[in-house]
């Protein structure tokens, strides 16, 4: 029998979609564990033989009706997990389709066949910064691209006693577990000038101004220099197939612990972050959660920090620059000492630490970011 080329790419796409419980298979790049931040999880059952039919007729009827150049942007974007850099596929957004008991738009629809499974509502997903819909209220057509979309992590409120990890800067400077920091002055055993010299350096050269600058860590080691931010959004990726952005695979490290050395090749796509209207939003791209810690993640008057678990293809609001703003209380001993510490987040890669692990302070992680926003 005679296939088209059309049909060919739907049957593609359909193989390609985003396994679900019970298929025998497990991709943590496509959905993660169902929850966020607090370790929340919800399982993600098979459907049941007729589900499954009724699902794979419906997306097979709405992908033959679409044209072949956006099929193949679209299988591009979904058998590379995102890796590519692919066009929007812009549709009609207020088409609703029927799928059991329950009516699905067709956006929500391709993001549940093809990214996470247990998807349920649009309230639970927010726009990548590089789609055309982005910031568009109620457009006509709407990008049904489901790598330019990321689930929403939702932060539990209040959280449970043992998720809480003291904050670094309430330690003496000379602890020996202190946590190593951009902002201090040495204990590091790279060869690029250590501090905010380095940031300084960069705004006396006369270069336009960085809303934010990043260090990468391994351990206790500074690894290269810090890397100033001007561009709104950055990637910062070990192993990326269109990557631009600061890619860690390109600094050169004398670290040759096995531990790091397995992390490092974990962090693939890495992490994206990204300069909104409302703060700084950081998007977990690589195949395996991120954790992350800052001081407008949580409750300006606690004494403790949050540690929160990012699942991959999730984002999170790491830095809110009002939130941070009113934490620099002029009697505030701890700002005061440290003023730059509002302005700082952490973010471990693979492995967690704080009172939840072996790992008591980010220092023991094996590959891990400091940002550093500009508060000027």
């Amino acid at each position: 029998m005679f296939r088209t080329k059309r049909s060919g790419l739907v049957r593609r796409l359909w193989r390609s979609r985003a396994p679900v419980e019970g298929d025998g298979e497990t991709d943590t790049r496509t959905h993660g564990s169902g929850g966020c931040c607090m370790g929340k999880s919800t399982k993600v059952s098979k459907s049941n033989p007729g589900t499954e039919a009724e699902l794979k007729a419906l997306t097979h009827s709405i992908l033959k009706k679409i044209k072949e150049k956006q099929l193949e942007a679209l299988l591009q974007a979904v058998e590379s997990k995102g890796g590519a850099r692919t066009h929007c596929l812009l549709l009609p957004g207020k088409v609703d389709s029927k799928l059991g008991q329950h009516s699905y738009s067709l956006p929500l629809l391709l993001y549940k066949v093809f990214r996470w499974p247990d998807l349920r509502h649009s309230s639970e997903l927010k726009r990548l910064s590089c789609c055309e819909s982005y910031g568009k209220i109620n457009p006509e057509l709407v990008c049904c691209n489901p790598h330019h979309m990321s689930r929403l992590c939702e932060l539990e409120s209040p959280p449970p006693p043992y998720s809480r990890y003291p904050m670094d800067f309430l330690k003496p400077p000379d602890s020996p577990d202190s946590v190593p920091s951009s902002t201090e002055t040495g204990g590091t055993n790279c060869s690029a000038p250590v501090g905010l010299s380095d940031s300084q350096a960069l705004q006396e050269s006369g270069e336009r101004a960085h809303w934010c600058v990043v260090a990468y860590w391994e351990e206790k080691t500074r690894v290269g220099r810090l890397y100033s931010v001007q561009e709104p959004s950055l990637d910062i990726f070990y192993d990326l197939p269109q990557g631009n952005g600061f890619c860690l695979g390109q600094l050169s490290s004398d670290n040759k612990s096995q531990l790091v050395q397995m992390v490092r090749s974990k962090i693939g796509y890495g992490v994206q972050l990204t300069r909104e209207r409302d703060g700084v939003w950081v998007y977990n791209r690589s195949r395996y959660p991120i954790f992350i810690k800052s001081a407008t993640l949580d409750n300006p008057d606690s004494r403790t920090l949050l540690v929160h678990k990012v699942f991959p293809g999730f984002s999170i609001k790491a830095f809110d620059y009002q939130k941070a703003h009113s934490l620099r209380r002029p009697n505030d001993h701890e700002f005061t000492q440290q003023p730059r510490t509002g302005f700082t987040v952490q973010i471990s890669f693979v492995k967690g630490w704080g009172q939840c692990y072996t790992r008591q302070f980010i220092s023991s992680c094996p590959c891990w970011l400091e940002v550093i926003f500009n508060n000027r």
